[in-house]
């Protein structure tokens, strides 16, 4: 299955999504914020990104600018639970394959990666 980093700074958050993706078959590193992201994108390959929005030091928008243009191959998701966030996020759409808007969830969460993965060719389909 697919390599994925998660980088939220919620640490329950990041425990519930890591497992539920885990569920599938995925390899999941996760990231407490965008900094420490970047350095996880350094050190491994990944199939795809999913990144909280609002998050301390480098929010998920400027992380996903700095990720594709350093890795422009890298699929990414965002998730936000504030509207004005997602707002932001529409300007993404060149770089960004969906935005899930919290509270989302497992199951859409994990339909959303699936289906994501799919579409880049990360996975193949079922």
């Amino acid at each position: 299955m697919a390599r994925i980093l998660l980088v939220d700074d919620e640490e329950p958050i990041r425990g519930f999504l890591k497992r539920g993706l885990e569920m599938d078959g995925h390899t999941v590193v996760t990231a407490v914020d965008g900094s420490d992201g970047l350095d996880r994108l350094a050190e491994n390959a990944f199939d795809l990104m999913l990144t909280d929005i609002r998050m301390p030091l480098m929010d998920g928008i400027a992380l996903s600018l700095a990720a594709k243009r350093d890795y422009p191959d890298l699929t990414i998701l965002l998730m936000t639970g504030f509207a004005d966030q997602r707002e932001r996020a529409r300007g993404l759409d060149a770089i960004v394959a969906d935005v899930l808007t919290k509270p989302f969830t497992l199951a859409d969460m994990r339909a959303t990666v699936s289906r994501t993965l799919r579409a880049a060719g990360a996975v193949p389909a079922r």
